[in-house]
């Protein structure tokens, strides 16, 4: 039996050392993109020499997928936090998309690289980052189908479909809102909330929907 591809390894660091770098090199991967940011640049950001960041991490590649699986842990700790104390399975839902857009439009670079420069990665690294996906996708998958067994969501609706458009819609939101723009966050969520409620539940709980 094949094995499953093996985890790139961890960085070598401290708490305060990874938060410090991460948030450097987030800054720098959001104005210069990806590409165009050398480990050289992000040691000078960091008040470090080249080789004591290359201690800290291999490869830059290294120092993008950590600060994927940190912008994912803490989205997924907002979703938690935000549903754990609700027992209504279509508040639950209401309650993680705001959450969800929250942390996007928090200010927190590391959430925009997320979005947009993961495919920089490749092989293990790209693998990695495609479980930690993965990972976060399950908290929708497990409440799209609790509303579906709860008779919420209509049966023909394919689920699927329904968390890569909802998602995509969410996650898109970071490439054009402004803080002192057009729209809150909270108008935001209420919108797309109504968008794919109406199209996704049964014409009974439109209603239910409408009040959350």
């Amino acid at each position: 039996m094949s094995q499953p591809p093996s985890s790139p390894e961890k960085p070598r660091i401290d708490a305060s050392d990874r938060e410090h770098i991460l948030t450097e090199a987030a800054r720098l991967f959001r104005e210069n993109g990806y590409e165009r940011t050398t480990v050289r640049q992000i040691a000078d950001a960091c008040g470090l020499l080249p080789g004591s960041l290359h201690y800290r991490y291999p490869a830059k590649e290294a120092i993008l997928l950590d600060m994927m699986r940190v912008a994912i842990g803490q989205t997924i700790r907002a979703i938690i936090d935000a549903t754990a104390p609700v027992t209504d399975p279509l508040q639950k839902l209401r309650a993680a998309m705001q959450a969800h857009i929250q942390a996007l439009l928090s200010g927190n670079d590391m959430f925009y690289v997320l979005l947009f420069e993961w495919r920089s990665l490749s092989g293990e690294a790209r693998d990695a980052m495609i479980a930690e996906r993965d990972r976060y996708e399950r908290y929708w998958a497990i409440m799209l189908d609790t509303l579906k067994v709860q008779g919420y969501i209509r049966p023909e609706v394919d689920l699927h479909m329904l968390r890569l458009i909802g998602l995509g819609a969410l996650n898109w939101v970071a490439t054009w809102y402004q803080e002192d723009g057009r729209y809150t966050a909270e108008q935001i969520g209420d919108m797309v909330w109504t968008v794919l409620t109406r199209g996704a539940l049964v014409g009974a709980q439109h209603d239910q929907a409408g009040r959350i």
